[in-house]
C-alpha cells in the first residue's frame, strides 16, 4: 500500500470515527444543535487535534516542530521573554518550555542571554535564524487554516469564528 492510500485510508477512517460521534445530518437537520451538543465536546477536540496535525506537518517541512511556532510568535511579539513567562503565556509547564528553548537553541532559531537589569534571570530571544522562519510559520498556518475551511462560506467561517470565541471564552470564565 503506497504512501498516498494509506493518508487517504486514515483520513476516511477519521471521517467514519467522526461520523459515529455525531450525525451530520442533525446537525443540518431540524433539530440543530441541540441534537449534537452534548457531543460538542469530542468534536471540538477531535477538529483541534487534526488542525494541530496538519500544522505540524506543514511546519515540519521548514524545519519547525509541533509547539515551536507559538515559542517563536510569542517571541516575535516580546522579544526577551523569561522561559517562565513564555510558559504562562502559551499554557505549559515550565520544565516543558526550556526543554523547548534547548531544543530551539541548537537549532540555531533562539539565544538566552542573561537580562541587563537582574543578572540573575535569563531573557530567550530569536536569531535571525529564527526571525526568518517567521513566514514559513505564517505560511505554515495559512495553508492549515485554508484546508480546515475548504467548502464554508465566508458567513460560516465568520459565525464559526464567532461561536469558537464564545466558546473559549465561557471555558476560561470558569477558570
Amino acid at each position: 500500500m503506497g504512501k498516498k492510500d494509506k493518508s487517504e485510508k486514515k483520513a476516511k477512517q477519521k471521517k467514519l470515527k467522526i461520523d459515529k460521534i455525531v450525525d451530520p445530518a442533525a446537525i443540518d437537520g431540524e433539530g440543530g444543535l441541540e441534537a449534537a451538543a452534548p457531543l460538542l465536546a469530542p468534536l471540538l477536540a477531535q477538529a483541534a487535534r487534526s488542525m494541530r496535525t496538519v500544522l505540524s506537518r506543514n511546519l515540519l517541512e521548514s524545519g519547525l516542530y509541533a509547539g515551536q511556532d507559538g515559542v517563536m510568535l510569542a517571541l516575535a511579539e516580546t522579544d526577551g521573554m523569561t522561559a517562565g513567562s513564555l510558559a504562562g503565556h502559551l499554557g505549559v509547564k515550565a520544565p516543558t518550555m526550556t526543554r523547548t528553548i534547548g531544543r530551539m537553541e541548537a537549532q540555531g532559531f533562539l539565544e538566552r542571554k542573561p537580562d541587563a537589569a537582574d543578572a540573575r534571570l535569563t531573557k530567550v530571544y530569536l536569531t535571525a535564524n529564527g526571525r526568518e522562519r517567521l513566514q514559513a510559520i505564517e505560511a505554515a498556518a495559512d495553508l492549515s487554516e485554508a484546508t480546515a475551511l475548504t467548502g464554508m462560506t465566508d458567513k460560516q467561517i465568520r459565525t464559526l469564528a464567532k461561536l469558537l470565541k464564545l466558546v473559549d471564552a465561557n471555558l476560561q470564565a470558569v477558570e
